[in-house]
């Protein structure tokens, strides 16, 4: 698949208080424990010192951080009451500097004694407020809180009130309005312990009901849950429209060696657009999008923006509750591919796209004529850059703003799905783009990449390598791929570049990769993770299915992960594509040399779960279109086009086509305009159309074109040794029966070719794609063929069969 190259920029900025006075001294975020590694020893992150994106290994060890100048012995420190919970005033230098990374043990509500009077300290911070009252709930009264002697700080000993306190704070400005907000440091952390242990072992699965930006009530008050795992961070904030987009203002809470920040802002609501500031530990900035983000406002603006899950009714429940019964092997699969962005758009109005909405209501009937089962699109996540198509991710959580909303999208799989059509999402695991506002250095260190280049980097695409070893980003990953079965309802995920994942020298030379801890070139990191993908998704959503883009002899891919296998329901059988399109592309009189690329696939046919794939690979960078690959004058090229999707079709396997081929596009696919829809109003464009539609609804109808698609007794040649006349017959063979297909690859009509039946009796022509109605010359069998008793071809019986030119007839036993 064709990756385009992204541009990555610095973010960095000074620090916005340089003018403060500073202590001596700056408390730090505690020291991170190193994880342990499985399978090979490689290098480790940088964690806690300067790095740079040429450094290797720096060590795995915050340095110690300096003594904390003691705590006075006297519970009032100073003789101010506000600190009589034991706090130094430095640490609040170090949030005045931003740099402190507990604001809440400093800013909140928290249980104090002055003398021997029991009561509440409230402490809040702005730097720009000119007085700060606390107003507790239930009274209109507010009480003004005391300035610190640190800027922007102010604090209330507030004597005989217990918890629960809750209450806002009015702050007031010089040259601003008041704003009067519930306190974000009065509430606990919107996580727990268990969600902090699985996230670190790689297990939270369902980590996207915690992370990102949670739309929530907490003790009353709605507002935004924020939580980034930032592991080297020294300081996180969360900025935003509900603050301005200050780092000073937000500061989260770090919870403890998990690397995991958290705050709750009450206030924040849909649709507000947010970033995280990020302090390195160099003291750099870094304004990253958020990696949960679940919605994005449009490029080239790279904010994040807050989302309620939960704001969309769907109406598929027949549809879903239909889903755990599937049994995708044993049913007819035809899938129709789709980029959004260029199926259709409206000239009318300025050549926009049509939306999400749009694109379902159009999209659903057009799949319906021609029998497709399934719609695959290609990559819908957040991407910057229209010319990647999708395929160079920053926001895998998020369906792209192109098109509208996330409730846009749940409403295009909704209706597909009300129209009885399944929706495959193209995936990206392998790999993600240098954007800087995105994954790449995340918080200054290579956090979800390797950090050694021989491991870390995609040459060919530039982009960069997930650490598949490492559990936090393992379970970004596998939450992700079960985001979009929960959330949107979606029913398979065909998984990207899957080759690239599974060996260290893909596309490499020699030196520049790094063999595994066995000396081998498998990634047992990544084959262990796709393993685990393809247990999660079948284990805990049944009915789903997985699909690999293979392009390599790796065995099992299809196969059981408890028989050695990578556990995907099918595989992309880019072998028989290969083969199949260098066959179609030679003249005819050239094709009696070549026939075993035909033949070839049969004999692997049965070792793996096979997908046939016509997909958009095949249509860009010059490879020309479907039908500009065939050869032949412009009657031989839409003949020879017909008899290949009928090859197609007969063929064992699941079927994939991309959009355009419908109607045999004459122009290679360009990912920035629409399809040429005019071309079907051509006859022979529009007989590509009627056959099509014909050959889906057939192979959709006969048992025996896909119930054994994964077992040989679907399957039986007749004669394939016929190269002189270039043609080719087998048998495909159902529970109720079995249809012949006949196959001349030349433009020469064969009148009574000789075939051996499998049983005697009649056999009805079903199929001809040399008839009037698809552009053909109306060579076939007047709608029928009986057979005789000669053997021939190991059968007892045999029959004249007229073959019409570059043509296929299907022939139906009826007895």
């Amino acid at each position: 698949m064709a990756k385009k190259k992204t541009t990555a920029t610095s973010e960095s900025a000074k620090d916005p208080l340089d003018g403060v006075p500073k202590p001596e001294e700056t408390p730090k975020a505690p020291a991170r424990k190193p994880r342990a590694k499985a399978d090979a020893p490689k290098a480790a992150k940088p964690r806690g010192r300067k790095a740079t994106e040429a450094s290797a290994a720096p060590s795995d060890e915050l340095p110690a951080p300096p003594p904390r100048r003691p705590t006075p012995a006297p519970a009032v420190w100073f003789g101010i009451p506000e600190l009589a919970d034991g706090v130094n005033i430095d640490e609040f230098y170090a949030l005045v500097h931003c740099t402190c990374w507990d604001p809440h043990r400093l800013l909140g509500c928290h249980a104090a004694v002055v003398g021997d009077q029991p009561g509440l300290v409230v402490r809040a911070w702005h730097p720009d407020a000119e007085t700060v009252e606390v107003i507790p709930d239930g009274e209109k009264q507010g009480l003004l809180l005391k300035k610190l002697g640190v800027p922007g700080v102010f604090g209330l000993f507030i004597p005989g009130r217990t918890f629960p306190f809750r209450y806002k704070l009015r702050y007031t400005f010089r040259h601003a309005p008041e704003w009067v907000t519930p306190d974000p440091y009065n509430f606990l952390p919107s996580l727990g312990d268990l969600d902090i242990y699985l996230h670190g072992e790689g297990n939270h699965l369902h980590a996207y009901r915690k992370f990102g930006a949670q739309y929530r009530e907490m003790n009353g008050v709605w507002g935004v849950a924020f939580c980034l795992w930032a592991p080297n961070a020294r300081r996180v904030s969360v900025i935003g429209e509900f603050n301005h987009w200050d780092g000073r203002l937000h500061p989260m809470r770090s919870m403890g060696s998990s690397g995991v920040w958290e705050l709750f802002v009450p206030g924040a609501m849909p649709g507000m657009g947010y970033k995280f500031e990020i302090l390195t530990q160099d003291h750099n900035l870094r304004y990253k999008a958020d990696p949960y983000a679940f919605a994005f406002d449009l490029r080239p603006s790279t904010h994040s923006k807050v989302h309620d899950q939960t704001s969309y009714e769907w109406k598929d429940a027949k549809y879903m509750a239909r889903l755990e019964e599937r049994r995708y092997l044993e049913e007819p699969m035809a899938v129709y591919e789709v980029h959004l962005g260029s199926w259709m758009r409206v000239p009318e109005e300025g050549n926009r796209w049509l939306n999400y909405r749009e694109l379902a209501e159009r999209l659903a009937p057009h799949c319906k004529r021609y029998g497709f089962t399934h719609i695959e699109l290609l990559p819908v996540a957040e991407h910057p850059f229209d010319g990647s198509w999708g395929y160079q991710v920053t926001g895998y959580y998020a369906p792209t703003s192109r098109f509208g909303t996330p409730d846009d999208f749940k409403y295009f799989v909704d209706y597909m799905h009300q129209h009885g059509l399944g929706v495959i999402v193209d995936w990206v695991p392998a790999h993600f783009p240098r954007d800087d506002f995105a994954l790449r250095w995340f918080d200054g260190t290579p956090l979800y990449e390797h950090a050694d280049p021989r491991r870390g980097e995609h040459k060919d695409w530039g982009t960069l390598i997930f650490d598949y070893g490492r559990p936090e980003v393992k379970n970004f990953l596998l939450s992700n791929a079960l985001y979009w079965l929960d959330m949107f309802h979606v029913d398979g995920l065909r998984v990207d570049a899957v080759a690239s994942m599974l060996y260290l020298d893909y596309s490499r030379q020699p030196g520049e990769w790094l063999p595994n801890k066995y000396g081998g070139r498998e990634n047992l990191e990544a084959i262990a993770f796709l393993r685990q993908l393809n247990e999660v998704v079948h284990g805990q959503y049944p009915g789903r299915f997985t699909v690999a883009e293979e392009s390599t002899a790796f065995p099992g891919v299809s196969r059981p992960t408890y028989m050695g296998g990578l556990g995907f329901t099918f595989k992309w059988n880019m072998g028989w594509m290969n083969d199949t399109l260098r066959y179609f592309a030679k003249d005819p009189i050239f094709r009696k040399y070549h026939q075993n690329d035909l033949t070839f696939a049969l004999v692997y046919q049965f070792t793996e779960n096979f997908m046939l794939p016509f997909s958009h690979d095949e249509v860009v960078h010059g490879k020309g279109s479907m039908i500009g690959k065939m050869p032949g004058d412009r009657w031989q090229k839409f003949a020879n086009l017909r008899l290949l999707y009928s090859y197609l079709y007969a063929h064992p396997g699941k079927k994939l086509l991309f959009m355009g081929s419908e109607f045999g596009q004459n122009a290679e696919w360009h990912y920035d305009r629409s399809l040429d829809w005019h071309e079907a109003g051509d006859p022979l464009h529009g007989g590509v159309e009627s056959c099509l539609a014909t050959l889906g609804w057939l192979y959709r109808d006969h048992r025996e074109f896909w119930i054994f698609d994964n077992d040989p007794i679907g399957f039986r040649w007749i004669d394939f040794n016929d190269h002189e006349s270039s043609v080719l017959a087998f048998v495909r063979q159902g529970p109720e029966g079995h249809t012949v297909c006949v196959f001349n690859f030349t433009p020469i009509p064969r009148f009574g070719y000789r075939i051996g039946m499998p049983a005697g009796g009649k056999y009805k022509e079903v199929f001809n794609s040399d008839a009037h109605e698809y552009g053909g010359g109306g060579v076939g069998n007047y709608g029928q063929v009986w057979t005789q008793d000669i053997p021939l071809h190991g059968n007892r019986f045999s029959a004249h069969v007229n073959i019409p030119p570059l043509g296929a007839v299907f022939l139906k036993h009826e007895g």
